[in-house]
């Protein structure tokens, strides 16, 4: 029966089918994880065609399972951040809950700082940084001069630059 053959041939070369999957992925432990998907891989297999070179074989499917592994493993690695306790789960941009909860606050920081300012000032520097608009264009939407619209948006700086949140997260 050829899946015995392949069976046998496979168990016989363990040692190095596990020394050729660690210089491929590294590790001991991959390796092992290697040659045991390997062994599944090879049976199932030998199940459906006969192998007229057995140990080739093997070696062939514990290299390819080998470079899966090592593929995978560069493709995660990319994706995982590291902390000192342990694997961090991915946060949409990149960003760690930590970075997040700090920006969160930043963010409430700057809303309560705005809100003590006169609405049409608030307006005006919301058009200038949010949107983007000159002064100009943000006059003549407020019916009011640039200058006006000047006065306005540098008021609203000095108001978010005396907030004592606002001054150390402006400065990083």
């Amino acid at each position: 029966m050829p899946s015995s053959s392949l069976a046998e041939a496979f168990i016989g070369s363990r040692l190095q089918l596990r020394m050729l999957a660690q210089r491929i992925v590294g590790t001991l432990d991959l390796a092992e994880e290697v040659v045991q998907e390997a062994y599944l891989k090879v049976v199932e297999r030998a199940s459906i065609e006969v192998v007229s070179k057995p140990q080739a074989f093997c070696s062939q499917v514990v290299r390819n399972v080998a470079l899966d592994h090592y593929r995978r493993q560069k493709v995660e690695s990319t994706y995982r951040i590291y902390s000192d306790d342990g694997e961090l789960p991915p946060v949409a941009g990149g960003f760690t809950p930590d970075q997040l909860v700090q920006d969160r606050r930043m963010l409430a920081a700057v809303d309560r700082a705005l809100d003590t300012l006169p609405a049409r000032t608030r307006h005006a520097f919301e058009l200038y940084r949010l949107s983007g608009m000159t002064q100009r264009d943000i006059g003549k939407t407020l019916d009011c001069s640039a200058t006006l619209v000047n006065f306005m948006i540098k008021d609203a700086m000095q108001v978010l630059m005396s907030c004592p949140v606002l001054r150390t997260g402006m400065a990083d």
